[in-house]
């Protein structure tokens, strides 16, 4: 069974910087595109950003500028930068990962990220 986990989650107060971690049970390399999502309480789930193998990346508008996504092929991991946070990030943080044989995405159980005003 793949895992995704994540950890660098927690409280910081607005303006401040957290980097969230997604370690797959697996080698990084079976993982093909790989993304970050969130869900705030009350809300739909909605993608952060998100990353290809070769690095391409994307994110939402409301992230731009202001986070970064990264994969490191050698430490296994998949990251998410989150510089000059606002209170409206808050929201629990899921990795995802699209594996092609079987076809499937594998979530992560999620890291609670709450920022203050």
């Amino acid at each position: 069974q793949v895992q995704l986990v994540e950890s660098g989650g927690g409280l910081v107060q607005a303006g401040g910087s957290l980097r969230l971690s997604c370690a797959p049970s697996i080698s990084i390399f079976r993982i093909n595109n790989m993304g970050w999502y969130r869900q705030a309480p009350g809300k739909q789930r909605e993608l952060v950003a998100t990353i290809t193998p070769r690095g391409s990346t994307n994110y939402a508008d409301s992230v731009k500028g202001r986070f970064t996504i990264s994969r490191d092929n050698a430490k296994n991991a998949m990251y998410l930068q989150m510089n000059n946070l606002k209170p409206e990030d808050t929201a629990v943080y899921y990795c995802k990962g699209f594996i092609a044989t079987p076809g499937a995405d594998y979530w992560g159980q999620g890291t609670q990220v709450t920022v203050s005003s």
